[in-house]
């Protein structure tokens, strides 16, 4: 069941949609703020985010731009729900990475509607990449990061990259590295940036691509080519 967060300083709004929601058979949190909707963000690592803009303290944008800078949420679809209706908040917004933006009042079928699209097209993408992963036979040699200063990391990101390509936790790698998890999560989140990716998978497929030669395309010793012109010599 879909996990859906709710960020609304308006009460009424908001026990609407979590009801609507909720109606739908989804599973819902609801944060009366911005700084508590990224504490549940943080807690509850939800499917999907609706979050209101103008709010109290933090308001919807410095949200949505948290959210994408930690690695643990910066692929979750966020769609503003908000009164803001300027063609200058949209083009903000979504130039911090919101996935869409609805206007209130909304009619139920099109938040409904919005809802289902983000959240197929992102499992979509993450079947896309699973599978485009999984079907990489490889040989890694995971005994160096040097290569993967070639993407244009840092030797300290190459490191931190070469422990996550090997399905380390964050915990994990933080204790290896000697580092706090905060400074790791920060180091990851440069990561996906220069690499242009949204996800620890997206970016170990990258590091394997550089690490490792395809098992499949490693000839035979002693083969003989298959080329046309030459298999009849």
């Amino acid at each position: 069941m879909p996990r859906i967060l709710v960020i609304d300083d308006h009460a009424p709004m908001r026990r609407s949609v979590v009801k609507l929601l909720q109606l739908e058979n989804f599973e819902v949190v609801a944060a009366e703020n911005g700084r508590l909707g990224l504490e549940a963000a943080r807690a509850a690592l939800p499917d999907l985010v609706l979050c209101d803009i103008i709010m109290p303290g933090v308001d919807g944008y410095a949200v949505l731009q948290a959210l994408r800078e930690a690695p643990e949420t910066a692929t979750v679809p966020f769609i503003f729900l908000t009164a803001c209706e300027g063609k200058f908040d949209q083009r903000r917004g979504m130039n911090l990475g919101a996935d869409d933006y609805l206007t209130k009042p909304v009619e139920h079928e099109d938040l409904l509607a919005a809802i289902c699209a983000r959240l197929a097209r992102k499992r979509a993408h993450d079947k896309r990449t699973q599978a485009q992963l999984a079907t990489i036979e490889v040989k890694a040699d995971f005994s160096s990061s040097a290569p993967l200063e070639r993407l244009g990391l840092t030797a300290r990101e190459a490191e931190v990259l070469l422990w996550a390509a090997q399905g380390k936790s964050n915990a994990s790698i933080a204790l290896i590295l000697d580092m706090a998890e905060k400074t790791l999560k920060t180091h990851l989140g440069s990561v996906f940036a220069k690499l242009g990716v949204e996800s620890r998978t997206a970016a170990t497929l990258r590091a394997l691509e550089l690490l490792s030669v395809p098992v499949a395309r490693l000839p035979a010793v002693g083969a003989r080519s298959l080329d046309p012109a030459t298999a009849s010599k």
